[in-house]
């Protein structure tokens, strides 16, 4: 069974509508619960393991994330600080990627369309 150009194209066209952009909230959605689990988590190694100096380094980062401590409540905290910065990241990275997807497929196009020299 052949296959005529014209399948071919739709096919093309079918495949790249299918596979060629990310989500952009299910990347948030994902990065997000993978940032705040991981802090969560983290603190909660910390504090369970104990120890003269608990967490001093994982504290730094109440420099960046107002009224984070490495205690119960800030593992909270914590939880909520990783999934914003998490979901910002993941929507950022689906954004970049589908903007360079897009100027690819265009580019692409163009030159698909251009009489050929």
């Amino acid at each position: 069974m052949a296959m005529n150009k014209l399948d071919s194209e739709r096919d093309r066209a079918l495949i790249r509508a299918a596979i060629a952009r990310l989500r952009a909230s299910v990347m948030a959605v994902v990065f997000g619960l993978t940032g705040g689990v991981g802090l969560w988590v983290a603190t909660a190694w910390l504090l369970i393991r104990g120890g003269e100096r608990v967490g001093y380094h994982l504290g730094l980062l109440s420099n960046y994330f107002p009224g984070y401590r490495v205690s119960w409540p800030g593992s909270l905290l914590g939880f909520v600080y990783g999934a914003l910065l998490g979901a910002l990241v993941g929507w950022s990275v689906a954004w970049v990627y589908n903007t360079v997807a897009h100027l690819r497929d265009t580019e692409n196009a163009s030159a698909r369309s251009s009489p050929a020299a």
